[in-house]
């Protein structure tokens, strides 16, 4: 698929702002499933979280512009940030229930997963819990998701999907 992608600086100032922002556009656009959705850490003197849309085609591309030309979702640019900064939440990756590491590899745009602390990838019928949250990283060419053992011989990807934000006590 060639690609095609924009960026919108909403000025995100967290990862799970960002995913919302993504799903709403999705939703609100009623992009198609292949449409890829990647959120992007900024740093610098206005640290926020950017969002890009990889898009199957031109037209495609115009009309979500089009449409998000003065919706008030921040600064819209036909670009992409570079692909090693990014972590994907797409609607192509499947997010909901227990599936084998090898269903996943085969339903989704994840090329593998890796399993924290170990040399080797995962076996292919290991169950993996997805705790209805898959945010893969894009290494090198490819789009990974890390994963973490957990109870019953299961993985459940690394990311939490309600993580502890810093500093919750103080």
């Amino acid at each position: 698929m060639t690609a095609y992608a924009l960026t919108v600086d909403a000025g995100a100032r967290d990862l799970r702002a960002a995913d919302h922002l993504l799903h709403a556009l999705a939703d609100r656009l009623a992009l198609p499933g292949d449409t890829v959705g990647c959120t992007h850490l900024v740093r610098g003197e206005r640290p926020r979280v950017v969002v890009s849309l990889s898009l199957s085609s031109r037209p495609l591309l115009d009309t979500v512009r089009e449409r998000l030309a003065g919706a008030g979702h921040g600064a819209v640019t036909p670009d992409c940030r570079t692909a090693r900064d990014a972590r994907c939440s797409s609607r192509g990756v499947p997010a909901h229930g227990t599936l084998s590491v090898a269903e996943l590899l085969a339903c989704s745009a994840i090329d593998r997963v890796t399993v924290l602390g170990s040399p080797l990838p995962p076996d292919p019928d290991a169950r993996l819990v997805t705790r209805d949250h898959v945010r893969p990283q894009w290494q090198g060419d490819g789009l990974v998701l890390a994963a973490t053992p957990a109870l019953g011989d299961t993985l459940v990807p690394f990311e939490a999907p309600d993580p502890t934000p810093c500093c919750a006590d103080h």
